[in-house]
């Protein structure tokens, strides 16, 4: 109950956030599919209450999918304008997306490179910038989280800005302009110099503020939310529509929901895997369990009347940056629209969506800040130019084809250093190869880019797309001076060898192994010297399926100075025998549970035994994370 409350304090601030953000992009939504308005609205509710108590994402936000608007729209019309035979398309596509989950198809998550997926959320920010600019100062002919290049009247996202300039609103500009000014100034300044200012998210005073000042500068009725008002309880139930199950047959609908379904997912996982690259403690989302959530949210969706559900980043980036802890806050983000839809939404319709869009133009900075460019430029040609592709496909056309661009021309470097490895390594000139890691890259990384590349490692060892590396070359750049990135402590298994395991070459990583990744006085000081001294910006404790010290400590075994070493495993098969009881047997083998244990305690340890490392962490200059290797598989699962 105490950990509940405590996180409340940061979730609630979030959810208010993410409903005032979704409330418009809702209604937006639904206009532009050429549905009924309050199917939006349904779908957030649904997204954030269904979706997110069955998602395992800890701050994903799931609702009505942009990337879909004119996709809709134009199955509607091919249904003969029949909303309801649309709505068991939506029924049908939730079901093929919980059959995908559990064919286990989430896994192609893990197959979207890094540079690719950090493009996508920069271009959305851009894109949330550029779409956003028309509303503050008054232009509201569509109000949507859209990423399509051309809007629904053929104009497109550039030229709408110097045809926003015949729409000027001054009142609308001032309102922009104060909103601005809060949300600015409670992000820099108050935010910062009392708790009481900390407990209260900017962007509800940046609305508070809005309201007052639209009664006394007058705004059309474009320029304000409109939210769809309930007369009654009786009302409200009436806007609710079921599908029409007489099209069951319809050959049809089959062909349309599963179009839908292939690409809500794909935006789906693209956005879980950009949001766990946004969350401060790198949790990893369960991909095949988030398609069966979201299959589910669909089928709820399309039985009541909603629009089609996806995760979107927009909503999960609010929801990140302005301080939630877990689901908690999307769920109540979902039970804020609902209560919203039902008792206030005249107060709702006084909101002048010049404010909205200042609170969105402020999300969109923090996703495309100038510094992602330059450390993406700084990775090199094989990073940069996926990146930039994205960046460009989606600014030019919409999501997915940004997003297919930027994998075009990753996988043209993928494909590019397979061949390097397959050729002879004596015809291929030293530019060809990877160098060390260098002081102003290193310097330059911050501990979540330094975890990604671990992540970003494995994958590519996984996948036999090791980077290509002259061994000899680096040796000659590592002779007097090395910097590494990071400090892995791992067991001695043979099987377990860092360097590989993560694809670093020579000076990359501190490599520190002893049996059981046990913890002691030597390896605490090690590790001491590699963050305070050399540098590094990660401690990872990796451990490893399969492992022998594991399995004698589960065994009470006793042998020589061995006895000592597993004597410091026993507390975590004591705490493993007695979760145990919660799991499959079938497939949860106690040796395993007792490493995943064994690696989260020994992180933990790390910072009770060091008040170095201890302050470090505390300053945000290292990350420490753990992880477990698959001796079957090679592929880590990062905690």
């Amino acid at each position: 109950m105490n950990k509940l409350l405590l996180n409340l304090r940061y979730n609630l601030p979030s959810s208010l956030v993410v409903f005032l953000v979704a409330l418009p992009l809702c209604l937006g939504i639904a206009l532009a599919s050429g549905a009924p308005l309050f199917a939006g609205i349904i779908s957030g509710i649904v997204g954030g209450v269904v979706v997110g108590s069955l998602s395992g994402s800890a701050l994903g936000v799931s609702g009505p999918a942009a990337g879909l608007s004119v996709v809709v729209l134009g199955y509607i019309a091919s249904l003969n304008d029949s909303w309801e035979t649309f709505l068991l398309t939506v029924v049908i596509m939730g079901v093929i997306q919980v059959i995908a989950g559990f064919l286990r198809l989430g896994q192609i998550a893990n197959y979207f490179p890094t540079s690719v997926v950090k493009g996508m959320l920069t271009g959305i920010g851009l894109i949330i910038i550029l779409k956003q600019i028309p509303h503050a100062i008054g232009y509201n002919s569509e109000f949507h989280d859209d990423f399509d290049f051309e809007t629904l009247d053929r104009a497109n996202t550039f030229s709408e800005l110097s045809h926003m300039l015949n729409f000027v609103t001054p009142n609308a500009i001032i309102i922009a302009a104060v909103s601005m000014a809060i949300l600015i100034s409670w992000d820099l300044f108050f935010s910062k110099k009392s708790n009481i200012f900390k407990a209260i998210p900017g962007p509800l005073v940046a609305v508070v503020s809005g309201i007052i000042l639209s009664n006394f500068l007058e705004l059309k009725e474009t320029q304000i939310v409109q939210l769809p008002v309930a007369t009654s309880i009786g009302d409200f139930f009436t806007k609710f529509t079921t599908p029409d199950f007489s099209q069951i047959w319809n050959v049809k609908i089959y062909v349309i929901a599963l179009t839908m379904a292939i690409i809500a997912s794909l935006e789906t996982l693209l956005c879980c895997d950009a949001t766990d690259k946004l969350d401060p403690k790198k949790r990893n989302t369960p991909t095949n369990r988030e398609l069966k959530a979201q299959g589910v949210g669909n089928i709820v969706a399309g039985l009541i009347g909603g629009l089609p559900i996806t995760q979107v980043v927009v909503r999960s980036s609010a929801n990140i940056d302005f301080g939630a802890r877990n689901k908690t806050s999307t769920i109540l983000h979902g039970i804020f629209l609902l209560i919203s839809a039902i008792a206030i939404p005249n107060l709702l319709n006084m909101i002048p969506l010049a404010t909205l869009a200042c609170i969105l133009v402020v999300v969109g900075y923090k996703l495309a800040k100038p510094e992602i460019f330059q450390k993406m430029y700084k990775l090199g040609n094989e990073n940069f130019l996926p990146f930039m592709a994205t960046v460009a496909g989606m600014l030019a056309f919409d999501l997915l084809k940004g997003v297919g661009l930027g994998m075009a021309v990753a996988t043209f470097f993928i494909l590019r250093n397979n061949q390097r490895n397959k050729s002879s390594k004596h015809s291929a000139s030293d530019s060809d190869f990877i160098s060390a890691m260098t002081r102003e890259v290193r310097d330059s990384l911050t501990p979540q880019e330094a975890v990604q590349m671990l992540k970003d490692g494995n994958q590519r060892f996984v996948n036999n797309l090791n980077l290509n590396r002259n061994l000899l070359k680096q040796i000659n750049e590592t002779s007097d001076q090395q910097h590494p990135f990071a400090f892995v402590l791992s067991c001695i298994d043979s099987r377990t060898s860092a360097e590989l395991i993560f694809d670093q070459g020579l000076g990359d990583i501190f490599s520190c192994r002893i049996a059981g990744n046990i913890l002691n006085d030597d390896i605490v000081g090690s590790m001491e010297f590699a963050c305070e001294v050399a540098g590094a910006k990660l401690i990872m404790v990796l451990g490893h399926t399969g492992c022998g010290a594991i399995k004698g400590a589960c065994a009470n075994v006793e042998m020589g100075k061995l006895t000592g070493l597993l004597k410091k495993i026993r507390p975590a098969v004591k705490a493993a025998k007695t979760e145990i009881g919660q799991f499959d047997s079938k497939e949860h083998h106690l040796t395993e549970h007792v490493a995943a244990i064994n690696v989260r305690e020994v992180t933990k340890q790390i910072t009770r035994e060091s008040k170095i490392i201890r302050d470090l962490h505390a300053k945000g200059k290292i990350a420490i994370i753990c992880g477990m290797y698959d001796v079957g598989t090679g592929k880590v699962d990062f905690y």
